[in-house]
């Protein structure tokens, strides 16, 4: 019995390991973001949810939404915020948006084919989370403590520069965060796509 416990008290620490390092990996990569031309310059790619999708589909769901807290929470740490919080809380949801759906469905039948759905069906469920959350969340809450420097009209207008026939917030949402969103899904899902199974040796090792 007291090895069966010290056994599992062993896995359980491993566990926390693998995810405090996976985090702090997605927190690093998190730094490195990238501008896209259909976007106002705000909104930037970075690469994060690769290493939390990988540890997900290591260790299952729950993981996933503990490496997406540590990423954010040590971003936060790191690099402090400007909209007391709620842009790091928003960026958590949108995350989770993708990475649970993909990483619950994958635990059903660990297969090519359930890993490519489950990818899918996250990078359509963050899309559509992703445009309420900026739509309800991000952009007023970003306008509201940026302001006067960065107003809701200012926001809008930089997505009319991009594309002239927006002319609020929901065009903004349809035009520019949804397109955004898609293709943030599809290259990150792309790259775990072909990398999980040379990745995931190394984090089921004891």
């Amino acid at each position: 019995m007291s090895a069966y416990v010290s056994t599992k008290k062993q896995m359980s620490m491993q566990t926390i390991a693998k995810i405090s390092m996976l985090g702090a990996l997605a927190c690093v990569l998190m730094m490195f973001e990238i501008p896209l031309p259909i976007a106002p310059p705000f909104y930037k790619i970075d690469f994060s949810e690769v290493v939390v999708l990988i540890g997900g589909f290591a260790m299952g769901p729950w993981a996933a939404v503990a490496i997406e807290g540590l990423k954010v929470v040590l971003n936060l740490l790191l690099n402090g915020t400007i909209t007391m919080g709620v842009g790091e809380f928003a960026n958590f949801l949108i995350g989770c948006a993708l990475v649970v759906p993909a990483t619950v469905f994958y635990q059903h039948e660990k297969t090519k084919k359930n890993a490519l759905i489950g990818l899918i069906m996250g990078t359509i469920i963050m899309t559509l989370v992703g445009a309420l959350v900026n739509y309800f969340i991000l952009v007023p809450a970003y306008a509201y403590f940026m302001s006067p420097a960065i107003t809701m009209e200012i926001i809008i207008g930089m997505g009319a520069a991009i594309f002239p026939n927006i002319h609020g917030l929901l065009g903004l949402v349809l035009l520019c965060v949804v397109p955004f969103n898609i293709i943030k899904g599809v290259l990150v899902s792309s790259i775990v796509f072909v990398s999980y199974k040379k990745v995931a040796p190394l984090l089921k090792r004891s």
